[in-house]
């Protein structure tokens, strides 16, 4: 068995390195240059198209008609606060939103005389249909496969006609998922279309080969530039497969980061799912016999409610769930990022540091031409694919993949376990740091003088000194600030840090990471929470 395992994944391989060399056969552009026709694109099916128009069940009884804009945000939920909303609750799944409590600073207008002189921009991909082998895929055709043997009455009666509409769709782009990006471009043009030089040359953009890392990329460039985009920035993707080094996809290189050892967030999740859901259960689950509804399938259920919504712009899963149920599913995706991505896993700091090792050199200008963690070295090495004279760099990854960035920077902000069985306050909220759309920017800001730590003094916000240059991290429109995660940066209002002391600080990033050892190390899985720096013990 295992023989035959190997040779097919010789032959898919033999296969797949034909097709690209029958691409470049074909065109003078490198492969990597090309973004027609896929190679590497990663499962394409596509759902049907929605019908908002019939299925939508506005107006609701006893709330105002408010038009969908596109999705049908106004499905009354029972218990919900002033100012709820439970499409902010979706985790990773849920639609773009800034984020709206911030970091824990407030947020100040550049002071005169200072410019914004550089942008490392990394962002998530839009809204998509379900991954392949997802729960809300396995609860679907667990419904399908039973239909016609159960009767499901009350809140659940809509199942007994349900069609699991969105299932023929995996992975690519739902139409929101479009305009997020295409939003998002047009956003960072306003906030920084002065940094592209207009002067007849072209950025290089990074994204990745999977369709929607490549749909995402291109539908942000079209947002940014206009339709002509390609006549401003050249995309370079980044073969997204297990076994080619990617630092936009880092668990791929990270064999460990794909196992029990990194599943610790897996398993506190379920633990979790069972306290928060278990009265959902014994509701809903008696109103369909012959389904047998268990903890996992009422969970699966809410994950549909989520991926329905950006699919079609409506699902009737949504009101089936209490405000507070949903305030626990938002937290058990928190959970998981925690154990599985983040400073709860082995390889959280590991999954991540290849990325942030591209940011450091391009800070200090410089390629990389040697093996380093999951960096892609014959593109890094080379200026006409790793440019270091940039001032707007734009990247395109993953939610997880963005985490563990976070982590390998080495944000202890996310750092605090969260226990498994109660909720309590934290700021690792899943749906603040990665919803679909998600973006970090990276600033760089040259002052004419060092600036004030104290912000409140509008008058006196430059002290005496030389010129100083600042990083400033914004995730989703809200200051991350550096000396909650980095005392060398000192306590500031406005969250900057010094660049060269940022700089210093990252200098053990990747000693931290412990990249060979997280990543192909031979060591036992622990219980979740034992880990709390992103490494093995």
């Amino acid at each position: 068995m295992l023989y035959k395992s190997l040779t097919l994944l010789a032959a898919a391989a033999t296969v797949q390195s034909a097709a690209v060399e029958r691409r470049q056969a074909s065109s003078s552009v490198p492969q990597y240059f090309q973004t027609t026709p896929e190679v590497f694109a990663g499962p394409t099916p596509t759902g049907p198209a929605p019908f908002l128009a019939e299925t939508n069940p506005a107006p609701f009884p006893s709330t105002s008609y408010i038009p969908n804009t596109p999705l049908e945000t106004q499905v009354p939920i029972a218990g919900t606060p002033p100012g709820g909303n439970i499409f902010q609750l979706f985790g990773q799944l849920s639609h773009y939103f800034p984020n709206p409590i911030g970091f824990g600073v407030d947020e100040y207008a550049l002071p005169s005389g200072a410019n914004i002189t550089w942008l490392n921009m990394l962002s998530r991909h839009g809204a998509r249909y379900p991954t392949s082998g997802s729960g809300a895929t396995t609860f679907g055709q667990k419904v399908v496969n039973a239909t016609g043997h159960f009767n499901a009455t009350g809140e659940l009666a809509f199942l007994n006609g349900w069609k699991n509409t969105i299932a023929p769709g995996a992975n690519i782009l739902v139409p929101v998922g479009k305009q997020e990006l295409f939003d998002s471009g047009t956003l960072h043009y306003y906030e920084y279309g002065h940094l592209y030089p207009n002067n007849g040359t072209k950025i290089i953009a990074r994204s990745t080969t999977q369709d929607r890392m490549t749909q995402s990329a291109e539908y942000f460039l079209a947002g940014f530039f206009g339709l002509q985009w390609t006549q401003n920035a050249t995309l370079e993707l980044i073969i997204e497969e297990d076994g080619f080094n990617n630092s936009l996809a880092g668990y791929d290189v990270c064999n460990n980061s794909n196992t029990a050892v990194s599943a610790g967030g897996d398993a506190a999740q379920a633990q979790w799912a069972a306290i928060y859901l278990a009265n959902a259960t014994a509701r809903l689950a008696p109103l369909a016999p012959g389904l047998n509804l268990s903890v996992t399938d009422i969970y699966n259920m809410q994950s549909t409610c989520a991926y329905e919504t950006v699919a079609l712009g409506y699902s009737e899963f949504c009101d089936l769930f209490t405000y507070e149920e949903w305030e626990g599913y938002e937290y058990s995706v928190d959970i998981d990022f925690a154990g599985d991505n983040a400073f709860q896993s082995p390889t959280g700091r590991a999954v991540g540091i290849g990325y942030v090792e591209e940011v450091l050199a391009r800070l200090n200008h410089h390629l990389i031409t040697s093996p380093t963690a999951q960096v892609n070295y014959t593109l890094d090495g080379s200026p006409s694919t790793f440019p270091t004279n940039q001032s707007l760099y734009f990247d395109f990854s993953h939610d997880t993949n963005i985490m563990s960035i976070l982590t390998a920077f080495g944000f202890t902000q996310f750092a605090p376990v969260l226990p498994a069985t109660h909720m309590v306050p934290h700021d690792l909220i899943v749906s603040h740091l990665e919803p679909f759309g998600a973006r970090l920017d990276i600033e760089l800001i040259e002052a004419p003088a060092p600036v004030s730590a104290d912000r409140s003094n509008a008058s006196g916000v430059y002290l005496e000194g030389p010129p100083t240059t600042y990083i400033h991290f914004i995730l989703n429109q809200r200051t991350l600030p550096l000396y909650k995660s980095f005392p060398a940066c000192g306590t500031r209002d406005d969250g900057w840090c010094e660049v060269g002391t940022f700089l210093e600080v990252q200098e053990s990033s990747y000693d931290l990471s412990q990249y060979e050892y997280a990543c192909f190390g031979n060591y036992s899985a622990v219980p979740y929470g034992d880990i709390t720096d992103g490494a093995p013990l």
